[in-house]
């Protein structure tokens, strides 16, 4: 798909991955909704764009929205179309690390399984007819290269993003004869406040990021943007700005068992440098 003349929706718009689409988007010519669980952060991601694209009207607007919520997606889908027009590209990138282990409560799983998986699932229950029916329609699913491989240190991020694989097969599956196009984003490591545990208290805990930062080259938000949009205009399904997972996703199927018994290695060492 060509995102020139075309309307976006990105979740998590307000920095990192989210931040660099939706300038990525507009700088090729589409019009965006930046969406945030933090206002301020959308706004000022709306206001960066706009500030850059003087002779276009209004390039991107601003909203505050918590995609656990289902009216919250379906509003941001109303303010597309009332500035826009109908949404043909919708980013589900909003995502949270979680818990580190067994020690996660339910309400620790709940959340992950909200934000990281039932949020795109709500996302496409509204948008996806409506595709259908004109046939025609882009869904991307951020996910991680975590849900390839599994994350040190990481239960309720990695078993999520493993779902968000998941669905994000399970649409391209069902209707991708049908006008519906699907990617999935899978970045190893990038430059976001989600990585560094000592700049965010949301990030990854400490063995997870030393996991992620030692494994390869952590990439600048810029690159992952420019790595999806080549891939949506190819309609490709599985983004790796990472080249290295696929090596390692091929050796985990090539040989299931050695591959675990080469990830508790791993992770024994990084205990050991702990």
């Amino acid at each position: 798909m060509k995102v020139a003349g075309k309307v976006a929706v990105v979740t998590g718009g307000g920095g990192g991955i989210g931040g660099a689409l939706a300038r990525a988007l507009v700088d090729a010519g589409a019009r965006v909704v930046v969406a945030d669980l933090v206002g301020p952060a959308a706004r000022d991601v709306a206001d960066t764009i706009n500030a850059a694209h003087p002779a276009a009207a209004v390039a991107a607007v601003a909203a505050a929205a918590d995609v656990s919520d289902t009216d919250a997606i379906r509003g941001l889908i109303a303010l597309a179309e009332r500035e826009f027009g109908p949404v043909d590209l919708y980013f589900a990138n909003a995502g949270i690390t979680g818990a580190p282990g067994l020690d996660a409560d339910d309400g620790a799983w709940d959340l992950a399984l909200d934000v990281n998986l039932r949020a795109h699932i709500r996302a496409a229950r509204l948008l996806v007819p409506g595709w259908v029916e004109r046939g025609d329609g882009y869904f991307v699913s951020t996910a991680s290269a975590a849900g390839l491989l599994t994350q040190i240190g990481g239960a309720t991020y990695a078993v999520t993003k493993h779902a968000a694989i998941g669905f994000a097969e399970w649409l391209s599956v069902t209707y991708g004869d049908r006008g519906v196009k699907v990617s999935c984003l899978c970045p190893q490591g990038v430059n976001t406040r989600l990585l560094f545990p000592e700049e965010d208290a949301g990030g990854l805990s400490a063995a997870a990021a030393q996991a992620v930062t030692s494994a390869g080259t952590v990439l600048e938000p810029a690159q992952v943007a420019a790595d999806t949009l080549a891939a949506i205009d190819e309609e490709r399904f599985l983004i790796l700005p990472h080249p290295q997972v696929l090596d390692m996703f091929r050796h985990k199927g090539a040989d299931y068992d050695r591959w675990l018994r080469g990830m508790r290695r791993y992770q024994a060492s990084l205990l050991d440098r702990g």
